[in-house]
């Protein structure tokens, strides 16, 4: 079994678990004529006599036994999702009713799929190119809805086309680069201005690697909304960690008394702050204490501490120890609908954030609060002026790649090095903006990348 071979297919398309429904998608070479070998239906009509884009009804049969009344929809090369014949199976759902029909596909000659594979067929046949591609498991993998919606964007072909748009402007500095080592002074036109062994289009070569730093810094946005943060709850017992977990996760998660030390040990829960996917954490109070139980949850909420991206600490009333101002600590005065901020504030350098778990009073500007703190480091990063971002580590490392090529022919350059030496270093460029769309690929990378995919994708 290899992604290569052009056997026909099949895979689950849902999980075959308690629901209404069970879809299977099958395609490949003869798929229609070979899913025809186990249909029928009342009309007597056949799959290899339905159009493509039309549903037909009938039985998924074993011979002469009736295994599962389905509704196929049928779809014919080129105009599918994989380019091939392809057609997608709805049975019911409920785990025994999918396997049943999977197991007369497999029967009747479909391989099980690989993981991708119905991806990979679709890039191999020029459905879409690897943007888009990866779009598909972003879109899968989506935790929030931001994350979807740029996910989206890159499968309508968004980030597609700013590469390739980069591409061909550097495919022409390149080319005027090729004239000059290709031909001599002499039999270039007149109205050459540049030097011969000087870099032409370096206008052209500087905007391209604007564009593509630019869309370097959007990795850094881009894999907070796919990743998303650690925000840990810390303070001293009664501070209202539990009160403040439960409000932000908008349930009773958490035990909540007025004993102090109730939490002996963390608790964790995901919820979606401003679109960005947070790991929320709730922690034992921080104090001395003579119970080992609670010693042990003391030194776990430090250790949650140290890993944290964010820490909410929550200051108590009473508290009079001195604070450092970390740039991961955003400080909390709880309870402000009984326990007004003191004014002047008795700990310097120390802007708390008042908030009222039990009513709900200053969470909103809280959620603001924690978005800016998430996103001080890029900063750099204007949305505005680059609507397109990158979607995986993959894209991120060739276009530093490309990065780097230009970087180094524009210092040869400045050098008056020879175009002998730079032109290499430009076609590099070029060829890393090739490899994040697929136009260069080798099968290696192709199998090693849609192997993550999940199968039925």
């Amino acid at each position: 079994m290899n992604y290569t071979d052009e056997l026909p297919i099949a895979a689950f398309a849902t999980t075959p678990a308690n629901s209404a429904l069970t879809l299977i998608r099958c395609s490949g070479k003869n798929s229609i004529e070979l899913a025809d070998c186990v249909f029928s239906n009342a009309k007597k009509t056949t799959l290899s006599e339905a159009a493509g884009n039309t549903v037909v009804h009938g039985w998924i049969v074993n011979k002469d036994e009736k295994i599962d009344e389905v509704l196929i929809s049928v779809f014919r090369s080129p105009k599918s999702y994989t380019g091939e014949d392809s057609l997608d199976i709805c049975c019911h759902g409920g785990s025994v009713a999918g396997k049943a029909v999977m197991n007369v596909l497999t029967n009747a000659g479909f391989r099980a799929a690989l993981p991708g594979e119905f991806t990979f067929r679709s890039f191999m046949n020029g459905k879409i190119d690897l943007t888009r591609s990866e779009s598909v498991m972003e879109i899968v993998s989506a935790k929030t809805d931001i994350s979807r919606r740029h996910a989206i964007s890159r499968l309508g072909g968004s980030l597609e086309k700013e590469i390739n748009e980069i591409k061909n402007m550097l495919v022409r500095a390149l080319a005027a680069a090729e004239i000059f080592l290709d031909y001599s002074e002499d039999e270039i036109s007149a109205d050459t201005d540049e030097k011969e062994g000087r870099l032409p289009s370096k206008e052209i070569v500087n905007e391209v690697l604007d564009r593509l730093k630019n869309l370097s810094r959007s990795w850094q946005v881009e894999r907070i909304y796919q990743e998303g943060i650690t925000l840990v709850i810390a303070g001293p017992p009664n501070s209202g960690k539990s009160s403040l977990f439960n409000s932000l996760l908008k349930e009773d998660r958490s035990i909540v008394t007025e004993v102090p030390g109730t939490t002996r040990d963390w608790i964790e829960a995901f919820v979606s702050i401003k679109g960005i996917p947070v790991r929320l954490i709730d922690t034992a109070g921080l104090r001395e204490s003579d119970n080992s139980a609670e010693k042990i949850g003391v030194a776990r909420s430090l250790k949650l501490l140290d890993e944290a991206d964010l820490v909410l600490y929550l200051l108590n009333e009473n508290e009079n120890e001195k604070h450092e101002c970390l740039s991961k600590y955003i400080y909390i005065w709880n309870k402000c609908d009984i326990a007004p901020l003191p004014n002047p504030f008795p700990i310097q350098n120390i802007s708390p954030v008042c908030v009222s778990a039990k009513t709900g009073e200053g969470i909103a500007v809280l959620y603001d609060v924690i978005a800016s703190a998430i996103f001080r480091q890029t900063a750099e990063f204007n949305e505005e002026l680059s609507p397109v971002s990158l979607g995986t580590v993959r894209q991120k490392k060739l276009v530093d790649c490309a990065c780097i090529s230009l970087e180094e022919a524009l210092a040869l350059e400045e050098k008056e090095e020879p175009l002998d030496l730079i032109a290499p270093l430009l076609r590099d460029a070029v060829n890393s903006l090739g490899e994040i769309t697929g136009e260069v690929s080798t099968a290696d990378i192709l199998e090693e990348m849609f192997s993550r995919f999940c199968v039925g994708k």
